[in-house]
């Protein structure tokens, strides 16, 4: 059955018609992988309606970081993590607090596009409503479907044929169809972990854009090893580092601007000029 079929006439909770963008601050977080240390107390401040790059060679943690954020991190067998992450003041780790709401709250794109393949692409914008305990009318699937897609760079190309197969799409066209699944809860936070790596140029750009357009509903923390990226989309950046034996942390961060114009450590001045990475 699908998403549209099990949902058709009962409301239960009304969708949310308007988004806010959440701050993100990490205090102090520390992450393992059962005795090997991967990150070494790490604090960052991810304004509200902005977006920030987290930028550094492989291996130095930014991806776990990242995945730190949403709660993806404690359900790695063996994983473990210290610290504080704060969504406007509140923990998202407080016991308290259920996964579902870290999930709802703080979305997720990853790396490789992963659409429900033989899901429709109708369905497959609504499939968060479904996993998130959130029933709408059909008019509002609708609407929401629209609405997602247009913000996604996506309706117009694919307007015609939303009952088709998510899977039948380019590999750029996938990747705007899992950010439009991430918008359709409502986000505050979206976080994108290298989303254009596997992309053509022109695919590249169109995400780009849609980034710039979105961040004003949507605070965005995106890891990417592309430093063009990076200066071109991000307001705040952080550049990761580790050695051998040594566990990832920040070097530095700050304006974007000033991290690639004038940073302040010699280690990020040689990243961000590729001497190394």
């Amino acid at each position: 059955m699908s998403v549209t079929e099990s949902t058709a006439e009962t409301v239960v909770l009304p969708v949310q018609r308007t988004a806010r963008p959440g701050g993100l601050e990490a205090r102090e977080v520390s992450a393992w992988f059962g005795d090997h240390k991967v990150l070494e107390r790490v604090s960052l401040t991810m304004p509200a309606g902005q977006v920030t790059s987290l930028i550094g060679p492989s291996g130095c943690g930014k991806s776990t970081f990242l995945r730190i954020l949403n709660r993806m991190h404690e359900l790695i067998p063996a994983a473990a993590l210290g610290g504080e992450v704060l969504l406007d003041g509140e923990d998202v780790y407080a016991p308290d607090r259920r996964l579902t709401d870290a999930r709802r709250r703080i979305g997720m794109v990853f790396q490789k596009p992963n659409p429900f393949p033989a899901m429709s692409i109708y369905d497959n914008v609504t499939a968060g409503l479904r996993l998130t305990g959130v029933r709408a009318s059909r008019s509002e699937r609708d609407r929401l479907v629209e609405e997602c897609l247009v913000k996604a760079g996506l309706w117009t190309e694919v307007r015609d044929r939303l009952r088709q197969p998510g899977g039948a799409l380019s590999g750029g066209q996938q990747q705007r169809l899992c950010i439009a699944r991430s918008l359709a809860v409502r986000p505050q936070v979206l976080l994108m972990d290298e989303p254009c790596s596997a992309l053509d140029p022109t695919s590249t750009r169109r995400i780009e854009e849609t980034i710039r357009e979105l961040v004003a509903e949507v605070t965005i923390v995106i890891v990417t090893h592309n430093m063009q990226q990076a200066a071109r989309v991000s307001d705040q950046c952080a550049f990761f580092l580790a050695a051998q034996g040594v566990p990832g942390g920040i070097v530095e961060h700050g304006p974007t601007q000033a991290m690639f114009g004038s940073p302040q450590d010699s280690r990020t001045a040689d990243y961000v000029n590729g001497r190394f990475g």
